[in-house]
């Protein structure tokens, strides 16, 4: 089975630019970026992020306050902050043996790194990994990572696989079936995670007075840093 999946990825597997590196720190950039974010809006948000901090060094020196400019757009902007601490840990700690150890980085994104930018050999298991694994009831090498991510991402579909389609289509045992739909998150349209996106979008242009924002999302947005409140302004961390 995975020959055959290893010869339908070297004619359709996905060009992306994370590919393309041994860099560990690329890598974890594009882990952190593709954790909640589709590919095709992180490609072009990954090439920018690189070409203005292009090392791990760089970006655990920048300001705070950039690094959530530069996020904007991407959703979850923790995750920006996590990012710059797991840069700034690297540089006064090394990388460590463990990626978990660094602020953002679980199971999967340790994996990942330990597999695409240091060749061990381990099998990262995302969403998409996981449904060919259970649908196929089959093992792959770590060799297969991205061949699994790629079938997974665009043909073993959840709710509508793509099984005329599939490589594996003609000794899969699950040929034909679909997942049950999993509980859908809350509409954004007047929930909360829009109002933090549309406070911190406000404050990234400038500083605001307090009484003219969202009370809760301010106080959101300060627990988890990616704001300060002092003298009744409302800013971005320096």
């Amino acid at each position: 089975m995975e020959e055959l999946l290893l010869a339908w990825y070297d004619a359709n597997g996905r060009d992306l630019p994370w590919r393309r590196t041994r860099d560990p720190y690329a890598i974890l950039v594009s882990e952190v970026m593709l954790q909640q974010t589709q590919v095709a809006r992180v490609e072009a948000r990954y090439l920018a992020w690189l070409e203005r901090w292009p090392t791990v060094e760089s970006l655990a020196a920048a300001p705070a306050a950039d690094v959530i400019r530069e996020w904007q757009g991407l959703g979850y902007n923790r995750r920006a902050l996590s990012l710059q601490r797991a840069a700034q840990r690297i540089v006064e700690l090394g990388w460590p043996d463990d990626p978990t150890d660094l602020p953002g980085v679980g199971p999967y994104t340790a994996a990942a790194l330990r597999r695409f930018a240091h060749d061990e050999k381990v099998l990262p298991v995302d969403v998409n990994v996981a449904r060919v694994l259970r649908r196929t009831h089959a093992s792959f090498s770590p060799a297969a990572a991205h061949a699994l991510m790629d079938l997974g991402a665009t043909l073993c579909l959840a709710r509508v696989a793509r099984c005329g389609e599939c490589p594996l289509a003609p000794v899969c045992p699950s040929r034909g079936a679909r997942d049950e739909p999993l509980r859908k998150q809350g509409p954004f349209e007047g929930s909360s995670r829009q109002r933090r996106a549309q406070t911190l979008r406000l404050v990234a242009e400038r500083a605001r007075a307090a009484d003219t924002l969202d009370p809760e999302a301010v106080r959101s947005l300060a627990r988890d840093g990616l704001v300060v409140v002092e003298g009744g302004l409302v800013a971005l961390p320096a």
